[in-house]
């Protein structure tokens, strides 16, 4: 594969999996939508599915459309980020870029897909809820520990995936997602993903959403930092573990 190969697969998995992660918070969060108070299980099965969709599209480069799960393979020592795309400097940052741009236009195809809701929208709150996580209680460092420790679990159980006869590909971590949102989403949103949160982010301070607010920058480094710093230890304990290959 070429880099530019990597990046439009990153790109177009990431925004697949933004559109449909955010598109079912709008849908629940949003007063007049269809799924209003739907609920925090429907958001964890609407992300899950996002995953499901997101690791098809992008599996051509590895479908990792997550910095965490990038970084994880740096920490873990993999001589490929995938089958034929060989560990560099350069390509780590080709992953990552295509990730944040797919956030973005995933993020900005959201907006598009609920203009209306999100222009009759009162509440400040539920439209940045779209874009970006957020803690129920603000305590940085726990949510910090809150974020480490969803995408550890992530992360960790992606790289045990590769030792283990399992065919059910793209749906094993989408169950998983589904699985960590619904045991530890409960305290941050579980962003476990900085590019999940900091692509829609700029999103949401680029546009001109009426009633929008502030995009809580002071809390923005948390689920940026958490999942870098979850995603390099799952890294380094894998790569520390005798794992069995079954």
């Amino acid at each position: 594969m070429t880099l530019g190969e990597v990046f439009l697969s990153e790109l177009a998995g990431t925004a697949i999996l933004i559109l449909l992660g955010c598109g079912v918070v709008a849908n629940v969060a949003l007063t007049k939508t269809k799924g209003n108070g739907g609920g925090f299980l429907l958001v964890n099965f609407g992300w899950g599915l996002a995953v499901f969709a997101g690791v098809f599209v992008a599996v051509q480069s590895g479908a990792h459309i997550n910095p965490a799960v990038t970084l994880g393979f740096v920490a873990n020592g993999a001589d490929e980020l995938a089958p034929g795309v060989e560990m560099s400097f350069t390509a780590v940052l080709v992953y990552l870029a295509g990730q944040l741009l797919g956030a973005m236009i995933g993020a900005f195809v959201t907006w598009l897909a609920y203009k209306k809701q999100f222009d009759d929208e009162p509440d400040a709150a539920n439209i940045l809820g779209v874009f970006s996580t957020g803690p129920t209680i603000r305590a940085y460092g726990w949510n910090l520990v809150t974020e480490v420790i969803g995408t550890f679990v992530l992360v960790f159980v992606i790289l045990s995936f590769s030792g283990t006869p399992n065919e059910i590909g793209p749906l094993a971590v989408a169950l998983l997602v589904l699985g960590i949102g619904a045991s530890l989403g409960g305290p941050t949103g579980y962003a476990i993903n900085p590019a999940r949160d900091l692509g829609p982010r700029i999103v949401h301070a680029l546009l001109p959403i009426r009633h929008k607010g502030s995009s809580d920058w002071s809390y923005s480094w948390v689920p940026i930092l958490g999942p870098i710093i979850g995603g390099v230890l799952a890294g380094l304990v894998f790569n520390g573990l005798p794992m069995p290959v079954l």
